[in-house]
């Protein structure tokens, strides 16, 4: 007997999306404002920034891993990944505010300790949410395609997401010429994290777990969870790619506002149009791409694509940067689609490994070898600006500085192009010794549809 491939509607693909717009409306206004709220607007030393990003992946480096093997090991009546996601939403709100409201003119120390803590509590709430979202795609159904459709949706959402995580607080902000301080930046702050908050906790009425997961399955220990992750080759090509693209992610979006206000000397909205309209008009045809050179094949194409625009980036007449940014976007649509569909494919061959379904466990691990990355894209910016001459806000009376020298212009070209560029080739290159492909994940599909239906069979039979 082989179980039956479930589809979705076009509603549930909306209502599964729904939770992507909350979560990256978070993340993209936390990614893009974090380095220049508390360099450039509060003054904080880079080497102070610096410290609080490696103890912010140290915590990291603990509690993405943690979660995932509690979700995964959680058996309740309402589900082992839903009340996890939805009652964790009001603190990830809460502690997004708590970031942007560091007491200015306190002194480096006092706003040091205020973003660390911060960070690290707005962190685990954002992890617990994400490591969830993240492992009930590959749950809820077993075919390439119908995952595609719904990382379709959540990325649709996700961008839109992003694009408003950079206009909200570009409309609310410090700008030149203007003093209007921060306060209107952070009631903004206050309005999003409440938005975001009821965005995620309505997708989790929306979606129902598979309870054969729950019910069936026999938990791992943790020492034989850690050794099934370790030993998982498709898993450990995998996750050194995503670090790849995860720091490019992180350098690119973390540093827009640099390039638009010092190097572009332009709206940031241009350059939004130019990095994440050509991301959006790709993600759907993902779908054509997959089904015509395979999940893996069509990731590695649009790394190179982004790849070659990136590196070209700092060394472009001005102008061209448009061009390198548009590349850059078509390019960034694999790892917003298709990385989550690959990490699904990981997890169905570990079923036939352990007899466990264990996504928890690998999106955890992969965050911990991953998140890394986020600070590591903090800390180079901050050491990259303050090694090539960048002059604050702060330090010019708190107004923007922008005849910046061509060693700072070029500081940044660095960070935005050449380094996430590289990084990208070196993400394509790697997922050729990625082995999910062809007849072996043929293989592996069918084997995880007949073990399925073996479950199912059993939970029906514990319901009787």
């Amino acid at each position: 007997m082989v179980q039956k491939v479930k589809k979705f509607s076009f509603k549930f693909k909306v209502s599964w999306g729904v939770a992507a717009l909350g979560t990256s409306l978070i993340s993209g206004i936390y990614g893009a404002m974090l380095p220049i709220f508390y360099q450039d607007y509060l003054g904080l030393a880079a080497k102070w920034i610096a410290i609080a990003s490696t103890v912010y992946a140290i915590w990291n480096a603990i509690n993405d891993p943690l979660f995932g093997f509690i979700t995964d090991n959680t058996r309740s009546k309402h589900g082992r990944r839903i009340p996890y996601m939805r009652f964790t939403a009001p603190f990830l709100a809460l502690t997004f505010v708590l970031v942007w409201f560091a007491p200015q003119g306190a002194g480096d120390i006092a706003q040091f300790w205020w973003m660390l803590v911060t960070m690290l509590l707005y962190d685990t709430c954002y992890t617990i949410i994400g490591l969830v979202y993240s492992a009930l795609l590959p749950e809820v159904t077993e075919s390439d395609a119908e995952r595609n459709g719904l990382q379709i949706s959540s990325s649709l959402f996700a961008m839109l997401g992003m694009i408003l995580g950079f206009l909200i607080p570009d409309m609310v902000r410090p700008k030149a010429g203007v003093d209007a301080g921060l306060l209107p930046f952070r009631l903004a702050m206050i309005g999003v994290a409440l938005v975001a908050m009821f965005l995620i906790i309505f997708t989790t009425f929306k979606v129902k777990e598979r309870k054969e997961f729950t019910a069936v399955d026999k938990p791992l220990s943790l020492i034989e969870s850690l050794k099934y992750t370790f030993t998982s080759k498709s898993f450990i090509v995998l996750v050194s790619e995503n670090f790849m693209a995860i720091l490019t992610s992180s350098l690119v979006t973390g540093s827009l506002f640099y390039i638009a206000d010092y190097v572009m000397q332009a709206p940031t909205i241009l350059l939004l149009v130019a990095l994440f309209v050509p991301i959006v008009i790709m993600i759907p045809i993902t779908s054509i791409l997959r089904s015509k050179f395979g999940v893996v094949r069509s990731q590695q194409l649009l790394l190179v694509i982004a790849g070659i625009g990136l590196v070209a980036l700092p060394f472009v007449p001005t102008p061209l940067i448009w061009v390198c940014l548009v590349l850059a976007g078509i390019g960034l649509s694999g790892p917003q689609v298709l990385s989550n569909v690959l990490f699904a494919q990981v997890a169905d061959e570990d079923e036939l490994r352990t007899g466990v379904r264990r996504e928890g466990a690998f999106f955890g691990v992969n965050a911990l070898i991953t998140k890394p990355a986020q600070s590591l894209a903090i800390a180079l910016v901050a050491w990259i600006l303050e090694s090539t001459m960048f002059v604050t806000r702060e330090s010019n009376g708190g107004m923007i500085f922008l005849n910046q020298p061509d060693s700072a212009i070029f500081g940044m070209k660095i960070f935005v192009g050449l380094i996430p560029g590289i990084a990208l080739l070196i993400g394509a290159v790697i997922l050729q010794l990625y082995p999910l492909k062809g007849k072996y994940l043929e293989e592996v599909k069918t084997k995880v549809l007949k073990l399925h239906a073996e479950k199912y069979a059993q939970l029906e039979k514990l319901s009787e």
